[in-house]
């Protein structure tokens, strides 16, 4: 019985270790963000069909990298700080694209 509850406990603390590396709350946090912004300048009309087209296909690049940095069970500090740098990269790009004057029609 001792033998089970603690391969039980093992496999559980193992599972659980391998799911911190790999978790990204920073960047989920950061891409809903990013979603309800380009969301809102479509809704408000400053951000055109193409420039939310654009701003959509950026965050699903971004999804790809993240899902290749965890493919490997741990997400490193350099992978990390490729995905803020491509978020900040990407809210520059929103937010210069819905103060450019140009509107949806």
């Amino acid at each position: 019985m001792k033998k089970i509850l603690f391969s039980s406990l093992f496999a559980f603390s193992f599972a659980l270790t391998a799911f911190a590396q790999t978790a990204t709350p920073v960047v989920d946090a950061r891409e809903k963000n990013q979603h309800d912004r380009i969301k809102d300048g479509v809704q408000s009309g400053e951000l055109t069909k193409k420039e939310a087209a654009h701003a959509r296909a950026n965050q699903r690049h971004i999804k790809k990298v993240e899902a290749k940095a965890k493919a490997d069970g741990v997400v490193t500090p350099a992978e990390r700080a490729k995905l803020d740098a491509k978020q900040d990269k990407a809210s520059k790009r929103i937010l210069k694209n819905k103060h450019d004057g140009q509107t949806r029609h």
